[in-house]
């Protein structure tokens, strides 16, 4: 028997079996009629309005790229409301209203990536589980308390994510990739989600704020938290911010 076959995973097989070929790509006939929906709604809960997103001026890229570093140690220093609905509009703020394109490149247009927040130091922003409302650049207020303990134990127990000032998760609606990808998809929501996560890694260095991303949690746990199934929409991508010690 091969070595190398019997080793392999599930992750190899899916590396292989996603692949495009010329002459045998995979099925992309459309089904218009139930194409998924852009935007995830949650018209009952409560709605937190964000300040306008500053879109000139600010920090020069090439020297926030340069002291762009992961940052695991925080002090007690609460992130601004303003500062927050910059770290959003970055993650995926609408850059064209006609459009409906963001800050953030992605597969088709498709946007399967939902941008959720843990508020554990925000100044006039109640602690709590919050949804980013893209496309009214709000946010939906989910459960207000204290989660610091459980994001952290959701994180691996890492301690970052416990004194960070926020915790962005990113999850996505597989189908609105799956739609026309079929299982290529798969491929695609990783790559939006680090588009979005080094957003912010950028924005926070502009801001004089800090970030250090996640990739290592406990999926049902992080759903359970969001309140999500975990199959039609899960946990992809975490990212905590706050101020360096």
């Amino acid at each position: 028997m091969d070595r190398r076959a019997s080793k392999e995973g599930i992750g190899d097989r899916f590396q292989q079996e996603t692949k495009y070929q010329k002459g045998h790509l995979l099925d992309t006939d459309l089904d218009w009629a139930n194409k998924p929906e852009r935007y995830k709604r949650y018209p009952t809960a409560p709605k937190i309005e964000l300040e306008p997103p500053q879109v000139e001026g600010g920090t020069p890229l090439w020297e926030v790229m340069r002291r762009r570093r992961s940052i695991r140690s925080f002090k007690d220093e609460p992130l601004k409301k303003v500062e927050l609905s910059q770290l959003l509009w970055a993650a995926q703020g609408i850059t064209d209203l006609e459009s409906g394109f963001r800050t953030a490149p992605s597969a088709g247009a498709l946007y399967p990536v939902e941008t959720y927040l843990i508020t554990n130091s925000v100044e006039h922003v109640d602690p709590g589980v919050y949804h980013y409302a893209i496309d009214k650049h709000e946010l939906d207020q989910l459960k207000v308390g204290d989660f610091r303990l459980p994001v952290a134990q959701s994180a691996f127990d890492q301690e970052i994510a416990y004194r960070a000032n926020v915790v962005f998760i990113w999850t996505a609606i597989f189908e609105r990739s799956k739609w026309r990808s079929k299982q290529r998809a798969y491929r695609y929501v990783w790559l939006d989600a680090g588009h979005m996560a080094q957003n912010v890694a950028l924005a926070a260095v502009a801001l004089n704020r800090d970030s250090c991303q996640l990739g290592a949690f406990y999926d049902d746990e992080v759903n359970a938290l969001l309140g999500v199934d975990g199959t039609e929409e899960s946990v992809i991508y975490m990212t905590v911010v706050g101020k360096r010690q």
